[in-house]
């Protein structure tokens, strides 16, 4: 099913969505990698606040390339979401409603998306290039001495994905392939 939805996004929106559905995102979204997500776990496990409030935000694992004259972003494509699995459960549990990616997440993470009603979305691996015409405006927010790690606030217009893990341990990876496999 196609959905369009506004970010940040409330627990109602993220009950809806439904591994398999295909959703084009309009709104506010953030990026962060591994040496950001380390740095958010690490300040929380302190005791220490974060430089963002996750409550109901998506993060995308995204560190773009340098934007050339004229651009608002480089390519913006995705980065392997695992790489992000041994943070997830902590900043899931402060209020985080969505992550996009590309790739397999754990069970621990899928556990924790369950209990805390997130979604995990998967945008197009190796079509940055498209994916970076939907940002319409981009701007670090966070750990500038992160580079292409630091975290930016992005406004995204109809950014494609399609949700591949629901807030009820759906897993489209799964799915796909039993459906597959009992089709053929």
């Amino acid at each position: 099913m196609e959905k369009r939805i506004t970010a940040p996004i409330d627990k109602n929106t993220v009950k809806d969505l439904k591994a398999g559905d295909y959703v084009y995102i309009t709104g506010t979204i953030y990026t962060a990698r591994d040496a950001a997500h380390k740095r958010m776990y690490d300040s929380l496990m302190s005791g220490e606040d974060i430089p963002i409030d996750l409550d109901g935000n998506i993060i995308y694992y995204l560190g773009p390339t340098p934007a050339k004259e004229g651009q608002v972003i480089g390519s913006a494509g995705p980065t392997t979401s695992s790489r992000m699995d041994k943070y997830t459960p902590l900043i899931l549990s402060k209020g985080l409603n969505g992550m996009i990616g590309k790739g397999k997440r754990s069970a621990e993470v899928i556990d924790a998306m369950k209990k805390n009603q997130a979604v995990y979305f998967a945008a197009v691996g190796g079509a940055g290039a498209l994916l970076s015409k939907c940002i319409k405006e981009a701007e670090v927010v966070a750990y500038d001495d992160l580079g292409t790690e630091a975290i930016r606030k992005l406004y995204v217009e109809d950014f494609p994905c399609i949700v591949v893990i629901d807030c009820e341990g759906n897993n489209l990876y799964e799915t796909a392939v039993s459906d597959f496999l009992a089709n053929n």
